[in-house]
Formats: C-alpha cells, sequence, structure tokens
C-alpha cells in the first residue's frame, strides 16, 4: 500500500471512529433535561407566594410514581396523549392531592429556618412552552411575618426517577427588599435571599459553562471551526463572528423577539456542524489540486479571500441559530423579566468562557503539528472534519426524521 493509500485509510478510519463513537449519543444533544420556572413574590408580610411551570408529561409520572394503574398515571396519560389542554388540566385537578405533595416535597420555601406552610391557589392550568404543555400551579406559603430572609429549595424532576437526565429551577423573585434570579440543579439545590450578587453571577456562569461542556452538538460545531482555521487570525474571527451571532438571539429571545420551533432549530444546528465540517474538506480538495506536493500544501501567508469572508457569513448565520438553541436549554419561548435577563447574559459568558478554552487548548495543539508536520497536521485536521461532518448529517436526519 503507498503512502498516500495509507494516509487515506488512516483518515477514513478516523471519521468512523467519530462517527461510531458519537453515534450512541441522542440526536437532541439538549434533550432530556427539564427546566422548572419558579417566580416567587411577597404580596404581605408573612405570605410568600410561588407561580411554579411544570413540564405536564414528567409532572405525572413523578406524581403517579410511575405505576401504570394509578389513576392520575391514566388520567394524565390519556390527556397528554390526546393533547387536549383542558383535559389535561382536569386530569391533575381531579388528582390535586398527589400532584400537591410530589410538588412540596420537593420543592419549598423556609423563613429563618423555619418551614413555610404551602397551600394550593386556584386550579391547575395549562400552557405551552417550545410545544410542551407546562402545569402552571400557584402555592401561597405562610411564614412567619418577622423573617428578614427566605431560602428556597428544589429537587424536582432529580435524574434519581430516571425520566430526565436531570433538571434545573430557574427561579426569579422579588422577596425582602431584594430581587433577582437563581439556577438550581442537582449539585445546588437551594438559595437564600441573603446570597450576594456574586454568588448569583457564578450560579448562571456555571450553568452556562456546564451546557456547553455536555451540549455536544455546540462542541462539535466548535471543533469543525478549530479544524478549518489554520491561522490564529481565521479562529479568532470564526470564535468572534459565531459569538456575537448567538449572542444577538440569545438576547432576542430572552426579550420575547424571537421565537423559532426546537423542530426548526435542532436540524438546523446539526446541519451547521456538517456544513462547517465540510468546508474544510472541500478547501482541502482546493488546496490540493493546486498543489504538486502535498507536503507543500498550507505554507505560505494566508489572506481572508472570498472564501473565507463567505465562511465567515455562513458561521454567522448557522450562529444565529445556535443562539435560539442556546435560550432552548433555558426553555426560553416568551419574554422573560430584565432581572433575569441579567442572568442570562452572565450564563452566555459561561458559554463563551468554556469555548474560548476549548480553542486555547486545541488550537496550538494542532497549529503545531502543522508547523513540524504539514502533512500530518492536514489529514488529522481532515479527519476530524470528515468525522464531524458525518455526525452532523446522522443528527440532521435523526432531527429531521424526529427519531
Amino acid at each position: 500500500m503507498s503512502r498516500a493509500a495509507r494516509r487515506r485509510a488512516c483518515a477514513v478510519v478516523a471519521a468512523v471512529a467519530v462517527a461510531v463513537l458519537f453515534g450512541a449519543v441522542p440526536a437532541l444533544a439538549h434533550g432530556f433535561t427539564s427546566t422548572v420556572y419558579a417566580d416567587l413574590t411577597s404580596p404581605e408580610a408573612g405570605h410568600v407566594r410561588s407561580e411554579l411551570g411544570l413540564e405536564y408529561d414528567l409532572l405525572v409520572v413523578s406524581a403517579a410514581d410511575s405505576e401504570k394503574d394509578d389513576p392520575l398515571f391514566l388520567a394524565g396519560t390519556a390527556a397528554f396523549e390526546a393533547g387536549d389542554a383542558a383535559e389535561q388540566a382536569a386530569a391533575l385537578d381531579a388528582h390535586a392531592a398527589s400532584v400537591l405533595a410530589y410538588v412540596t416535597r420537593r420543592f419549598g420555601v423556609t423563613a429563618e429556618g423555619d418551614a413555610c406552610t404551602p397551600v394550593q391557589d386556584g386550579d391547575f392550568t395549562i400552557e405551552e412552552r417550545e410545544g410542551v404543555p407546562y402545569a402552571l400551579l400557584v402555592l401561597d406559603h405562610r411564614c412567619p411575618e418577622r423573617a428578614e430572609a427566605h431560602e428556597v429549595r428544589s429537587g424536582l424532576f432529580p435524574g434519581s426517577e430516571g425520566y430526565v437526565r436531570d433538571s434545573k429551577t430557574v427561579v426569579t423573585y422579588d422577596l425582602d427588599l431584594t430581587s433577582g434570579s437563581a439556577a438550581l440543579d442537582a449539585g445546588h439545590p437551594s438559595f437564600s435571599t441573603r446570597q450576594s450578587w456574586t454568588e448569583r453571577f457564578w450560579e448562571f456562569f456555571r450553568l452556562g459553562a456546564e451546557h456547553l461542556l455536555t451540549g455536544l452538538d455546540h462542541i462539535l460545531f466548535l471543533l469543525a471551526l478549530i479544524a478549518g482555521s489554520r491561522r490564529l487570525r481565521e479562529i479568532v474571527l470564526a470564535a468572534t463572528t459565531f459569538t456575537l451571532a448567538h449572542s444577538v438571539t440569545f438576547v432576542l429571545a430572552a426579550l420575547g423577539l424571537v421565537q423559532v420551533p426546537a423542530s426548526f432549530v435542532e436540524p438546523v444546528i446539526a446541519l451547521s456542524i456538517a456544513v462547517v465540517a465540510g468546508w474544510h474538506l472541500w478547501r482541502i480538495r482546493q488546496r490540493r489540486s493546486r498543489a504538486t506536493d502535498l507536503e507543500n500544501v498550507g505554507h505560505g501567508h494566508l489572506s481572508l479571500d472570498r472564501a473565507g469572508w463567505t465562511r465567515l457569513a455562513v458561521v454567522f448565520c448557522f450562529g444565529l441559530v445556535h443562539g435560539l438553541g442556546f435560550a432552548a436549554a433555558l426553555g426560553i419561548d416568551q419574554a422573560l423579566s430584565w432581572r433575569l435577563l441579567w442572568s442570562l447574559l452572565v450564563f452566555n459568558v459561561g458559554i463563551e468562557a468554556v469555548q474560548l478554552a476549548i480553542i486555547m487548548v486545541v488550537f496550538p495543539l494542532l497549529a503545531l503539528l502543522r508547523h513540524r508536520r504539514p502533512a500530518a497536521g492536514l489529514w488529522t485536521t481532515g479527519a476530524i472534519a470528515a468525522g464531524v461532518s458525518v455526525m452532523g448529517l446522522v443528527w440532521f436526519v435523526q432531527r429531521v426524521l424526529g427519531i
């Protein structure tokens, strides 16, 4: 086997390995998580009102404890499959005691260490978020009147129940002469209105960082950008363009000015991975057709030509869609309060920090390989791009078909 043939074989094997490795990952990289929404206010001393938004089907199976013959499970599941909001609300109302017992066991408010007594206010109502029915529940908590601080805890829909990978509770509050927001999850199940702004900053920063680290589709998109950037200038421009684009749609979604269904966003994100990775493969082919010796491909000065500007335009357009994907990670599909918007911007900062860290680790390694062994660097980035492109196409088909 010739040297060139061996390289081609290695590239194919690497591409297949990447596809097989990531093929076990669900097509919806943001799937199997749930977001609970809690808005807390204090109408009067000793009274805390919690308005909760909970994913309907998860609430049914969790409150029914997944027992197939449980009346709540049977009625709730039938209403969910029928897609009738009135029937869904009626099923919850008919079994309010079971639902309330589950919610209050996993969500609570305390005042200066004393538990506040929750009472349901009104019936359940149903609304849709990103095409998913949510049950709205209002709880009135009776607390000691002289309390100067409140603590909120949430352990709703934990991964241990087996229905979702994990869940988070996004809290907005106007209590104890202060207002703000917090993000609660298994690692950080509670917060106090006494917490400092630095603690609130860290909560959403961490949430954004964790989202990018667990959002495989965004990581693959970033790897495609890195693999296709041969100079520091290229990756800086590409990363900046991507950041500006997804920040725009992220903020617009938070303000309720943009609303795009996940059925469109998720397939386009997958397609963006394939296109950006495929772009690098196309450029390799173009360079090779102009070079007689593959070892010399990639040497010389690189200017941002027409193809380079076109690549940035493509990255910007796809970045807009990725911003909607980031917004969907927090279930943003309607206008949110300004105090939560600030926290969402911090969430975005967390995303950018991890993105920058990945670039700082991966790009220098590829740059060093390209400098010392140009041909090996070219084949390595080509193999990465091929594997990422294949995975993007697989995800695109799966998401379009709803697999």
